[in-house]
């Protein structure tokens, strides 16, 4: 039977993950959505194992979250890590959705609200994921805003990512997290990253360089009572040409998904893998590095936070 510490009737932790926080141990939060909706199969599950790996570098304890069977999982196991990449009917769960998902007894991936809710919950800081969800680009007529910026105005974690989806509305999204006071730090760099590229034309609000930093920036936000959660915005690897190639790509991708009339939470994926056809798979070559990027900047800053 699967080793595993009940915090509640829904919420379970891994042997590992307990372990961890019994002996003071830096764990990072990452979500399942990229398992399940984000990444073609088999991609998806080995990205999510090359993510804890990277997570597991930095001295910290990677807890991968899920939904199975109406648990909700802090920490998969391999055999878990497996089912759910092979799971069809695998719900999208924001943090809206969780109660829905453990009531029924479902099996769901959670997204960056999700995630966060989750790792709030059981006491991790700190959670690493790609890109944050914003506002669509079309939100004037759809009223398309994600649920991450809610939750980062409420949710007191660190989260890691590189910047908005450049398939969003990026001076929008920034303009709602400055109304949410949301701190945006840019991770060694004065520019807010486009998630494929480092580049958005858009100032970081703020700047730090390297995880001493940036852990201190949280840990004073902490201090202070202040509410929500930081958002730590870094560069994604991707090099200057691919980045010129992938800004064409996301133009013609989201201009098609307009064409088409495309709405709601498929158009995320949708794009995506668009941005992955049209650029001739170096967007899928570009969101693969920032996730492990991602990953293992944000166990650095976890065992930073962990070590004071």
């Amino acid at each position: 039977m699967r080793g595993e510490t009940h915090l509640s009737d829904n919420i379970v932790l891994s042997e590992e993950v307990a372990d961890a926080f019994r002996d003071g141990r830096a764990v990072v939060a990452l979500e399942s959505t990229l398992i399940t909706h984000g990444l073609p199969h088999p991609t998806s599950v080995e990205t999510a194992r090359a993510m804890e790996a990277e997570v597991r570098s930095a001295c910290a304890v990677p807890a991968t979250i899920a939904v199975l069977d109406g648990r909700i999982l802090v920490g998969l196991s391999e055999a878990e890590l497996d089912r759910l990449a092979a799971a069809s009917g695998v719900l999208k769960v924001s943090s809206r959705g969780l109660g829905y998902a453990t009531a029924t007894r479902a099996t769901a991936a959670t997204t960056v609200s999700g995630t966060m809710w989750v790792a709030s919950r059981v006491g991790v800081s700190v959670f690493g994921t790609g890109g944050i969800g914003g506002v669509h680009r079309n939100a004037a007529r759809s009223w398309d805003v994600s649920t991450d910026l809610l939750e980062l105005s409420r949710t007191s974690v660190a989260v890691v990512c590189a910047g908005a989806k450049s398939i969003l509305d990026i001076p929008r999204t920034l303009e709602y997290l400055e109304t949410s006071g949301v701190p945006v730090l840019g991770y060694g760099t004065d520019e807010f990253p486009a998630f494929y590229t480092p580049y958005s034309g858009q100032p970081a609000p703020y700047r730090v360089d390297g995880a001493a930093e940036a852990a201190a920036v949280f840990r004073a936000h902490r201090t202070l009572s202040l509410p929500g959660g930081v958002l730590i915005a870094c560069p994604s690897p991707a090099s200057e040409a691919d980045a010129e190639l992938l800004e064409s790509a996301v133009e013609r991708a989201v201009a098609e998904a307009e064409e088409s009339g495309l709405r709601g939470s498929d158009v995320t994926p949708w794009l995506l893998q668009r941005v992955s056809e049209l650029s001739g798979g170096v967007g899928l070559r570009a969101n693969l590095g920032l996730l492990r990027n991602n990953a293992r900047i944000a166990g650095e800053i976890a065992v930073e936070l962990q070590a004071t």
